[in-house]
């Protein structure tokens, strides 16, 4: 972690990050970041001190010049093992050295203005120390220090006041500078820290509204998926055992054409459910697996209506209704052709399914802003307003026809998505014992 740290500071070779697997802590990155800052200025301010001295010709003694320059050293050497990663050894080598070195000088009878120091040394233990008995023993050491040289004993007598005052000035100004510049940096260090930690837990409540999202839908997928299986395992089945049934009759009994000729209205109807079941099922496969896009175009909608009321004839034939396609030839929409069938020939197939016999089904237009909205209209026996509300929640739901005409329940649920593909929308309108009506908009050219 710590070559982190100081490759940030430019100490370490960017090669030999990339070699190692390291695990970063965010926190301990921070106050390492902090500690580096620290020494990089102590090694300044160890340089700096003696030239200065000499330069004033100050007739200090040893000890102080030792005082002096042991910022740079007790500083270096702190880097140094940072850069070899013994970050504890660098702690302890700080928090031990300084106050030490700086107890030595009051002890030569030598008052250099450097109590503040102390305070500095004990505070900042207790913050980057990771170790409970760590921050206690460097704290005690600054502690004891600090009541040796200005508490137990205050009159030395040689003081850096008499000899250079400026000096001894500056000695005050560099430990509330150090002190002050410390806390500034702890305190931005544990506000950026503390972004990071919202910003991270902003992600993770993102990342879990999304899985849970996914979540849900793939359990209502797999639901559908359940209800439609089984759907197909009883509907597809009938059809299928209807005609292998009358071919097995004709084959074995010789069956008259009369007989055969009355069989075939009621196989007619169930081929025709089991057509639009397979073609309902292809489209929901291809949606869900392939999430098909539209590929828009400009559409006639009474053209189209005409080639859907052609694919329905059989089935209202079967029941005598009667299809009346009152769209205008000038009525054209931007959208995908094949979807739009679609949408047209469920909702159509729909209203014939629930249109008793002799009945009617209308497919008309209305003129909207920037859509044109399609209606198909029957007189059948409508719908409560409980079944709208389950049909427009867009889950599986289905009910008999009037001729006990079955359904799987998707067709309405491909209508929608594809209408939202293609940038329209579905709506119900619809009254028990007052027919329904299906409205759904495409966007003109």
């Amino acid at each position: 972690m710590i070559n982190l740290l100081l490759l940030k500071s430019g100490w370490v070779h960017k090669e030999k990050v990339e070699s190692a697997e390291i695990v970063v802590d965010p926190l301990e990155t921070r106050k390492m970041r902090i500690f580096n800052r620290l020494n990089w200025l102590g090694l300044l301010t160890g340089l700096c001190l003696p030239i200065a001295g000499m330069l004033n010709n100050d007739q200090l003694p040893l000890i102080a010049w030792i005082v002096a320059c042991s910022p740079a050293f007790i500083s270096g050497t702190v880097l140094l093992f940072n850069y070899y990663g013994k970050t504890t050894t660098a702690l302890m080598t700080y928090f031990t050295c300084y106050p030490v070195l700086s107890t030595m000088v009051y002890a030569a009878d030598l008052d250099l203005g450097i109590e503040l120091f102390f305070v500095l040394y004990g505070v900042l233990s207790v913050f980057f120390l990771p170790k409970i008995w760590q921050a206690i023993f460097c704290g005690a050491i600054a502690a004891v220090c600090y009541i040796l040289v200005y508490v137990l004993k205050r009159d030395y007598p040689i003081q850096l006041s008499t000899l250079n005052y400026p000096f001894f000035i500056v000695n005050h100004l560099l430990a509330l500078f150090f002190i002050f510049y410390a806390l500034y940096l702890i305190k931005k260090e544990n506000t950026g820290y503390q972004q990071e930690l919202l910003q991270s837990n902003q992600k993770l409540q993102a990342q879990k509204k999304l899985v849970e999202q996914q979540s849900a839908q793939l359990s209502d997928l797999n639901s559908l998926k359940n209800k439609l299986f089984s759907v197909i395992a009883h509907d597809l089945r009938t059809p299928m055992y209807a005609l292998k049934n009358l071919f097995r009759n004709i084959e074995q009994y010789d069956m008259p054409a009369e007989e055969v000729k009355m069989m075939i209205p009621d196989i007619n109807q169930e081929m025709q459910f089991t057509t639009n079941l397979m073609e309902n099922l292809l489209q929901w496969a291809k949606s869900q697996l392939q999430a098909a896009a539209a590929h828009p175009e400009e559409l006639n909608l009474a053209l189209l209506t005409q080639e859907v009321v052609g694919q329905v004839r059989l089935q209202a034939s079967g029941k005598s209704i009667q299809v009346k396609n009152r769209l205008q030839e000038n009525k054209l929409v931007w959208a995908d052709k094949d979807m739009t069938q679609l949408v047209l020939r469920n909702l159509v197939s729909n209203a014939l399914k629930f249109t008793p016999e002799n009945g009617q089904v209308e497919i008309g237009s209305r003129e909207m802003d920037s859509h044109i909205e399609v209606y198909v209209k029957d007189n059948g026996a409508g719908m409560s307003a409980e079944t709208i509300s389950k049909l427009q929640e867009n889950a599986f739901f289905t009910t008999q026809g009037t001729n006990k005409e079955a359904g799987t329940g998707i067709g309405l649920m491909l209508c929608r998505e594809y209408l939202h593909r293609n940038g329209g929308w579905l709506t119900i309108h619809s009254e028990e014992g007052q027919g329904s009506e299906f409205c759904f908009t495409l966007p003109k050219r």
